[in-house]
């Protein structure tokens, strides 16, 4: 049987390769992968499926956005002030994506990477009480292969700690920030990436399942924001919890947290693990000594 899925590929993804093949596999997920055009290249797409992230509350009527095909999910009410930040629904930021095919060697994933965040005073708090102090905080997924970082408008990556097996990363109210991923492979990976619990292609409750952003052999990844179309996303901007994206769709339970599923596509993988088992393997791994007659 064929299992395929649409999926799209970023705009600061190093090259692009669009091949019109679809894989039946049985037992692997197969996904069409989302792909940038590189500068210079114009763009390959093939048909949408499926909507982006609708605006919350509080934009719309401010912005022509037509909502996606599904519906949006309305807030109970106005959401209950928290302290700490959130991420709400920033400007428009110009992203193009095109479309790339991707077969996932396993519906498990290769790797999940997990922040949390808060304001200045929450993670300084944090990392005294836990006897440390924050940082700039670059964090590897899998066998390092991969790494993941919060940054900036200016590309500066952002401050934090990881302790207890927890990364707390430090952001400031109005900040805008961007997720970043650096692949040392010369294999490609899917990135499934959630913001406050919701997936920052179609706004929706995360679920790994879904479709993701492709990075490339030796590419970087870069998540601008809540994609709103093929062309644009919403930036991410830290915020009060109350104002924040999720609060205002579908609840603010679990604001202040970030989360990746990386999956490795179908066939070899040579990442460092891997070529360390191949760097150390034995000719005669069943070395011994005679054993006497009975």
């Amino acid at each position: 049987m064929s299992l395929t899925q649409r999926v799209r590929r970023h705009p600061r993804i190093s090259s692009v390769s669009t091949v019109g093949l679809v894989m039946s596999v049985i037992g692997v997920i197969g996904v069409w992968g989302l792909a940038a055009c590189s500068a210079g290249l114009a763009e390959q797409k093939v048909a949408s499926g499926g909507g982006y992230a609708p605006p919350s509350v509080a934009t719309r009527g401010a912005e022509s956005y037509e909502g996606p095909s599904h519906a949006a999910v309305e807030p109970m009410g106005e959401p209950t002030d928290r302290p700490g930040l959130g991420t709400s629904w920033g400007e428009t930021v110009t992203a193009p994506i095109s479309f790339s095919p991707f077969t996932r060697a396993s519906s498990a994933p290769w790797a999940e990477v997990l922040f949390h965040y808060n304001d200045v005073a929450g993670v300084t708090a944090h990392a005294q009480y836990l006897g440390t102090q924050p940082a700039p905080l670059e964090i590897y997924a899998g066998d390092g292969a991969l790494s993941v970082a919060l940054v900036d408008e200016a590309g500066r990556t952002l401050s934090g700690f990881t302790a207890g097996g927890r990364t707390l990363i430090m952001g400031e109210d109005g900040q805008r920030y961007r997720i970043v991923v650096h692949n040392a492979t010369p294999a490609r990976f899917e990135v499934v990436a959630s913001v406050d619990g919701l997936d920052v292609i179609d706004g929706k409750p995360a679920d790994p399942n879904r479709r993701g952003y492709l990075v490339d052999p030796h590419g970087v990844l870069t998540i601008d924001g809540f994609r709103t179309s093929d062309d644009a996303v919403a930036a991410f901007r830290f915020g009060r919890v109350a104002d924040s994206y999720a609060a205002r769709t579908s609840g603010d339970r679990n604001v202040g947290v970030i989360g990746m599923a990386i999956f490795a596509e179908r066939g070899a993988i040579w990442t460092p693990a891997e070529l360390g088992r191949r760097d150390s393997a034995d000719p005669f791994p069943q070395r011994g000594y005679a054993m006497p007659p009975r």
